[in-house]
């Protein structure tokens, strides 16, 4: 079974009313007319799952500041997922800081939402090291017994739309903050799953996951390779950023790497079906 973990679709209202929303939502301003960015319906993710092979995708909307705009973003990734049942897995958008974001939350949860994510905190103004800010959200995704995707990038290289600045140091910070929390840093976590090999770290990450999501733009093969050499292989899942890419472009990086027998098959799919079925059994105990 292939499971994409990190994918993104945007309610038609969204895609036809862009730029009136950007000019209040800075940080989607960036993404939207960035030079790689790409717009997709729920169709459009089905046809392209079904082109490549996809059985199932984790599915969110974009995490705006905006409660309304993050609530139409879950309407229409419910009714995804409505229509599309056992293809579309969903995943809430909220505004961290926002009164509202704790009921969001819920409902979602009552409605079957995975998680919640994916939460772009500099994006949408919170600090992943501020423990006054983050315990909010933190709780309301450990009562539910969701999953938080949050996004992180790398602190060194180059600069792009939408790279914000929390990092490995940031992630981290949270994890000690919140070992409750059943965590996937997007983007590799920025680069800390490196960190587990330290054997503090390992201990303060071990409610962490990270996603592959922009792989190619970012790393070679051998960041693959390198994770699985430092152990981490059962807590990587595969994600391709759709629409922003497709599966192609993650196979041709893939078969560069001598995989050892079963683990091209954890990360395209076991490890996010061993995720899934922890975070339901953990509901299924509250």
């Amino acid at each position: 079974m292939i499971v994409d973990a990190h994918v993104h679709i945007y309610p038609p209202s969204v895609v036809a009313e862009w730029e009136r929303i950007a000019a209040r939502e800075p940080y989607f301003d960036a993404l939207a007319r960035s030079s790689v960015h790409r717009w997709a319906q729920a169709e459009d993710l089905v046809a392209r799952m079904d082109a490549d092979g996809v059985d199932c995708s984790w599915v969110c909307g974009f995490g705006f500041q905006d409660l309304g705009l993050c609530r139409e973003c879950n309407d229409y990734v419910e009714d995804a997922a409505r229509r599309y049942p056992g293809r579309i897995v969903p995943l809430a958008v909220v505004p961290p800081l926002h009164r509202g974001m704790e009921e969001e939350v819920l409902r979602r949860r009552e409605a079957g939402f995975l998680g919640v994510g994916e939460i772009f905190p500099s994006g949408q103004g919170w600090s992943l090291t501020d423990l006054r800010q983050t315990w909010p959200l933190a709780g309301a995704c450990f009562e539910t017994g969701m999953a938080l995707l949050i996004h992180t990038a790398e602190p060194v290289g180059h600069a792009y739309p939408g790279k914000g600045s929390d990092g490995p140091r940031e992630a981290a910070t949270f994890c000690e903050h919140h070992p409750e929390v059943t965590v996937i840093f997007a983007h590799w976590g920025g680069g800390l799953w490196l960190y587990e090999l330290m054997p503090e770290m390992k201990i303060i990450l071990e409610n962490a996951w990270y996603d592959t999501a922009a792989t190619p733009f970012l790393y070679t093969p051998e960041a693959a390779s390198a994770a699985w050499a430092a152990g981490v292989g059962k807590k990587i899942l595969y994600g391709s950023d759709f629409p922003l890419l497709g599966r192609d472009r993650y196979d041709r990086m893939w078969d560069k790497i001598p995989w050892g027998p079963e683990d091209r098959r954890d990360l395209m799919g076991k490890n996010a079906e061993t995720l899934r079925r922890r975070l339901l059994d953990f509901r299924n105990g509250l």
